[in-house]
């Protein structure tokens, strides 16, 4: 593969009167080669309902609908779901359901404008597909193939022995057949395929991240076999190359944004294109999306499903925020003036395809953790909001805590407290001590906390309090203590570990006001008897 490009980030984004992200931004100083397009576009998402919808699949989705919104153009979604053999149900409800939650709205697809450039099923489009693959049978740029699985197996077995090897393997038998021999194989109804008669060469292509992107087949030159990729299954259904290009043309696409692992298929689409007399649209391959140790990330991993991050108790805002920046870059000004923390509404102000980024994106959860905080107070701070999070949080406190979890007591821990959560699936287990006693063995804060300070220690700092402790007096009881040489670090540790077996996240008198005085002086006595037996 030969990549050559020559890119300058230059942008940046000028602010407008009325804010940051007042009206469409305003991009000055053009880098000498700019790709963003200027005029409306289409693009697409063509998901495979294989499987519950991925963070990757979620990220592809974003890009193809911000350059459609940045340009003011149109996003299509279509299902290629063709492959009948791998489809899961329940998948197809899930990208429906998954690309709602995000705030992904199509502009046309399954039930939004179908009479336009519908249906938007590819397995609904089989005649659509069966017209255009007569009309390359007619003009020779395809051929029928009756070759049986067992020959193609050997082909592919031979092709591994070669010296060198190639990475084609079709030997192209089918293509010599007369039309008799042909009419007879039909008539005994042989199960055959349509390929695409491959070009001696494929024609280097423009990439708009990549650049010239040149990749050619390898062969033995003793041995020819062909790169003649299947159109029509045995099924008589079209394959992912055939009915990609097909639909892409058909339904007007201008710029096909997809991952970078399509790169080496694109030219079998531009093939394809040029058999039709068609012109290809714009592409942009992506770079994948990798774990931290550069595995490539799998939809068929749970974990990286945009469903099992909504259980988890990630926000769409959040994860919005989180995908869209693996492998784009806002302007430095711009990202520094909020933390890198945009709505989708401001991502398809500034979104554009010159701060795409060309090296694999590595998936760290920490800034998604980051994100997700975020955005979760700002939705506490919205007393609209905050009612709707409330009976969410006072639902799963009632099933864990039963009648100890009033809906008073959660409001107000959530209302003084919340700001210290990064997701409300966290409430029970960060403040399960407001609900039940604290732990003061077999935890890692507490153990922490028997490691670094001694039991007479705080003993003696805990009688201090001890029956006596309020909201009012607890300020002056902490100085009183302090002038005695006791540092305040050790007093504050003290007592947050008999009320709240030394977990983070109250502050002290956030604490004793919540339990009320008579919980808070009980407690502190507790763990008194608890130290000085240990």
């Amino acid at each position: 593969m030969t990549l050559i490009v020559r890119r300058l980030y230059s942008k940046l984004v000028r602010k407008e009167p009325g804010g940051l992200f007042s009206g469409k931004s305003i991009l000055s100083k053009k880098p000498v080669q700019d790709v963003h397009p200027e005029v409306p576009v289409r693009t697409r998402f063509a998901p495979s309902p294989t499987g519950m919808l991925h963070i990757g699949s979620l990220r592809t989705a974003l890009y193809n609908y911000l350059l459609a919104k940045n340009t003011r153009g149109q996003f299509l979604l279509r299902l290629e779901d063709t492959d009948q053999n791998r489809l899961i149900q329940g998948a197809e409800e899930n990208i429906y359901d998954s690309l709602k939650w995000c705030g992904i709205e199509y502009d046309e697809g399954p039930g939004v404008n179908d009479e336009k450039f519908g249906p938007y099923r590819q397995s609904e489009r089989t005649e659509i597909y069966q017209q255009h693959v007569d009309g390359l049978l007619k003009s020779g740029h395809a051929y029928r193939c009756f070759c049986s699985k067992e020959r193609l197996d050997g082909l592919r077995e031979s092709a591994k022995r070669l010296k060198p090897p190639t990475t084609v393997t079709y030997d192209r038998k089918c293509e010599s057949l007369s039309q008799g021999e042909i009419e007879e194989r039909l008539a005994q109804q042989i199960p055959h395929t349509i390929r695409l008669k491959a070009p001696e060469r494929y024609p280097a292509f423009h990439d708009l991240l990549h650049g010239t992107v040149d990749i050619q087949p390898q062969v033995n030159v003793n041995d020819r076999r062909y790169d003649d990729p299947i159109l029509i299954k045995s099924d008589n259904l079209p394959t992912y190359h055939f009915a990609n290009v097909i639909d892409d043309h058909l339904m007007k696409i201008t710029h096909v944004i997809r991952g970078e692992e399509w790169l080496p298929s694109t030219q079998k689409h531009i093939a394809l294109y040029r058999a039709f007399g068609w012109d290809p649209p714009s592409f942009i391959h992506i770079p994948l999306l990798t774990s931290t140790n550069d595995k490539k990330l799998s939809k068929r991993r749970g974990d990286a499903s945009v469903w099992n991050m909504k259980s988890n108790g990630i926000l769409p805002e959040a994860l919005v925020n989180f995908c869209v920046l693996f492998g784009w870059s806002p302007p430095r000004d711009l990202a520094a003036a909020n933390h890198e923390c945009f709505t989708l509404k401001e991502f398809e102000r500034v979104f554009d395809l010159n701060y795409l980024t060309k090296g694999n994106a590595k998936v760290d959860d920490k800034k998604l953790w980051f994100f997700n905080k975020h955005y979760l107070q700002k939705k506490l701070e919205n007393s609209q909001v905050f009612e709707e999070i409330l009976q969410e949080v006072q639902t799963a406190a009632r099933h864990k805590f039963g009648e100890k979890a009033s809906d008073e007591k959660v409001a107000a821990v959530l209302k003084a407290c919340g700001k210290s959560l990064t997701t409300v699936n966290e409430f029970n287990d960060t403040f399960y001590y407001f609900f039940e006693k604290p732990k003061y063995q077999d935890t890692e804060v507490a153990t922490k906390f028997h490691a670094t300070h001694k039991h007479a220690d705080v003993v003696n700092i805990l009688t201090h309090f001890k029956g006596t402790i309020n909201q009012s007096n607890m300020d002056e009881m902490i100085k009183a203590l302090a002038s005695q040489a006791v540092p305040k670090k050790s007093i504050f540790e003290s007592l947050r570990f008999a009320l709240a077996g030394a977990n983070p996240g109250t502050k002290i008198p956030i604490l004793i006001q919540l339990l009320g005085p008579q919980e808070a002086n009980q407690r502190i006595e507790e763990a008194i008897n608890y130290l000085q037996k240990s």
